[in-house]
């Protein structure tokens, strides 16, 4: 059955591949097996493609209902019973839905309430008022209860707004009225803002995008999640919120045993939300990864954000006349090592990301994902053939997040198709070599921090950017 999704309008490469990832998982293994393996998606009539509305074909309003309450970017998904471009037209629409999907949500000893909203444009209290007035056509026999109803039907309206005010141009007015099947629990991402955060620190993901992650893994009750790069715990914290078991690991032992103190550490931030507390944190070198020989398929997600350069350089063991071979290597005396902070040296993001890829190869189960943030240039026409590779992984999903003029990042999403071996092992160390030979230079180097946060030169050629703006846009584009 076909469904209308309506989005938040932001980070708008995300919205269809979280719905795809959580309908995955709510589709029972019969659904799975079938069409509804894929989703169907279609724009309403005169929509530009990052308009916030979408239909989209799910087999059951059980399926949707799930999707839309756990979802971080729909707002509601609903059963459209009639649109039209103006008023008349979308009651012949409604008088025209069949009465056997209608009369079950309008018999007396119910409840229900009318919502009007709009998109592009602000309807006074008045107005909505009197839009819901004309619909006395529609034979509603129970009772208005607008604080807890059995059944919530929204009016919701686009206009031809033009073209100047930065949102996605729509051809001609069309105007939604249908019952809402689930929407968004509006009060997690205040509950989880950072600015509340017991613990922080200046790599901690934002709450919204480490719902997004989490989702992207199917993190549930059950399931063990791993973030090889966990600093403050802010993305394990989303996934634990979803029921999963949590394990992180970072080089720096200060901030997995210490962080502030006694009350304000990554443990805290979990205690906070009474979330259950990750089964361990590692001081691990992700170059130099901890497991045991044979260890393997223990992990059944993991997310992370790698460091590429911008907020922080990666690091890995050694220090940089070890790296170097100009000092050998040495051991740490007994009465030294509980408070020894081990030297490091710099670690390029290719290098990096396939440590990540092997780890992920090794220890996630079969079917489990990766899922991981990854720099990009905006000016490549071909930026797929920049993303790594890895025999054991299919690339299910891309998100693309502007950082600035030249650079974004894309969450990658993986999932691991092939069990992990000495040929696979051997046949991704080939890839990474002729990967980090072809590969961009800037990537290499991990010198993004001055290019992401330098001015714009198109702004500062003229030496005043003030004239060198033009006009406003007519769209401004889909990263609002």
């Amino acid at each position: 059955m076909w469904y209308l999704c309506m989005f938040f309008h932001r980070l708008l490469d995300y919205r269809k591949a979280e719905v795809e990832s959580l309908a995955e998982l709510f589709l029972d293994d019969k659904d799975k097996q079938d069409k509804w393996s894929s989703l169907q998606w279609k724009l309403p009539l005169h929509h530009h493609p990052d308009s916030p509305f979408h239909y989209v074909s799910l087999p059951s309003e059980d399926v949707a209902r799930s999707i839309a309450n756990r979802s971080i970017l729909v707002k509601g998904i609903y059963e459209i019973w009639g649109e039209g471009s103006s008023y008349e037209e979308l009651e012949e629409s409604i008088r025209s839905y069949p009465d056997e999907r209608k009369l079950p949500y309008l018999e007396s000893g119910t409840t229900f309430k009318i919502t009007v909203d709009s998109f592009g444009k602000v309807i006074s209290f008045q107005d909505q008022n009197d839009r819901i007035k004309g619909f006395t056509y529609i034979p509603f026999k129970g009772q208005v209860n607008l604080k807890n109803p059995d059944h919530k039907f929204w009016v919701m309206e686009t206009d031809d707004y033009g073209s100047s005010n930065g949102l996605p141009p729509v051809e001609g007015r069309r105007i939604f009225f249908g019952r809402e099947v689930g929407g968004a629990d509006r009060s997690l991402l205040p509950t989880y803002q950072l600015k509340s955060r017991n613990y922080l620190g200046p790599t901690a993901m934002d709450a919204e995008m480490a719902f997004l992650m989490a989702n992207q893994a199917l993190a549930t009750p059950g399931k063990l999640v791993y973030d090889p790069f966990v600093g403050t715990g802010s993305i394990l914290v989303a996934a634990a919120h979803f029921g999963a078991m949590t394990m992180g690991a970072d080089i720096d032992i200060r901030v997995v045993r210490d962080g502030r103190g006694p009350d304000c550490n990554v443990w805290s931030n979990f205690k906070q939300y009474g979330l259950p507390i990750p089964v361990g944190l590692l001081r691990a070198d992700n170059n130099l990864p901890p497991w045991r020989p044979g260890l393997k398929e223990v992990f059944d997600a993991i997310i992370c954000d790698p460091p590429y350069g911008v907020r922080a350089g990666g690091r890995k063991s050694g220090g940089r006349k070890l790296l170097k071979g100009t000092v050998d290597p040495y051991t740490v005396p007994d009465d030294k090592r509980t408070d020894h902070i081990p030297s490091t040296g710099a670690y390029s993001l290719v290098e990096c990301v396939h440590d990540l890829l092997d780890l992920a190869a090794r220890m996630l189960i079969m079917g489990g994902r990766l899922v991981f943030f990854y720099p990009v240039l905006r000016e490549d026409d071909n930026v797929e053939n920049h993303f790594p590779e890895h025999p054991c992984f299919k690339l299910i999903a891309t998100s693309e997040q502007i950082l600035s003029s030249r650079y974004s990042r894309v969450l990658l999403t993986m999932v691991k198709i092939s069990p992990y071996t000495e040929e696979i092992a051997e046949a991704a160390r080939i890839k990474h070599i002729d990967f980090r030979e072809n590969h961009l230079k800037w990537l290499e180097d991990g010198n993004l921090h001055s290019a992401v946060f330098s001015p714009d030169p198109q702004l500062t050629a003229t030496g005043d950017s003030k004239l060198g703006k033009e006009p406003k846009p007519k769209y401004r584009g889909k990263y609002v």
